[in-house]
């Protein structure tokens, strides 16, 4: 009982220590790691917490990308679609709200910190390589992009194509911020993915 109390403040904590230290992070190469350990927070933490939402038993899985070992945070099979596209689509979906977030508050002369560098690196790496996962099918089978694909009933690549748009949109914007197609080409990727996990 104490333990099924605590799941859900402690996910929602997890998701909250990647915001924190935004407004402490110092302008240097451990701004920039703290921003892509902040993005990593946020990413699995949006799925930790909508596992746990669902009753779904979350755990964490040994996995290996190619001869590279990893881990996942998986869970149960067999869930409703709806539930399963969600859990799935968390992730990106949160990698987009922070780096909306971060490029959105910035003046279009000013640059961005380290911490805020690293955040938006790890957002157009991941969906970057996510995108080749799902365009290739090829990774471990608990990636995102499959699970995502097999809950829409979808090419796994059209996925990959809805993930990987918003990461080209924010690398435009990264570098030039005055350009207003960027930027709505970025709001309108993000829109257009969220439009994906939630009209099937």
């Amino acid at each position: 009982m104490i333990r099924s109390r605590l799941r859900r403040p402690l996910a929602a904590l997890v998701i909250a220590l990647g915001f924190s230290t935004a407004a402490r992070a110092e302008d240097s190469w451990k701004g920039f790691v703290g921003g892509i350990a902040a993005g990593f927070a946020v990413h699995e933490g949006s799925h930790l917490a909508l596992d746990l939402a669902f009753d779904a038993h979350p755990r964490v899985k040994g996995v290996r990308f190619g001869v590279l070992p990893f881990f996942a945070v998986t869970h149960d099979s067999g869930l409703p679609d709806r539930r399963e596209s969600l859990i799935s689509g968390a992730g990106f979906f949160s990698q987009h709200a922070m780096s909306e977030a971060i490029l959105s508050r910035r003046a279009p002369e000013a640059g961005l910190s380290s911490f805020e560098k690293g955040a938006v690196a790890f957002h157009v790496a991941t969906s970057a390589g996510y995108a080749v996962a799902a365009f290739s099918k090829y990774g471990p089978y608990e990636r995102d992009t499959r699970g995502l694909a097999d809950s829409l009933h979808v090419d796994e690549r059209i996925v990959g194509a809805f993930v990987l748009a918003p990461a080209v949109f924010d690398t435009w914007r990264y570098f030039r911020p005055r350009s207003r197609a960027a930027r709505w080409g970025s709001r309108l990727s993000k829109v257009a993915y969220l439009g994906l996990l939630l009209t099937h």
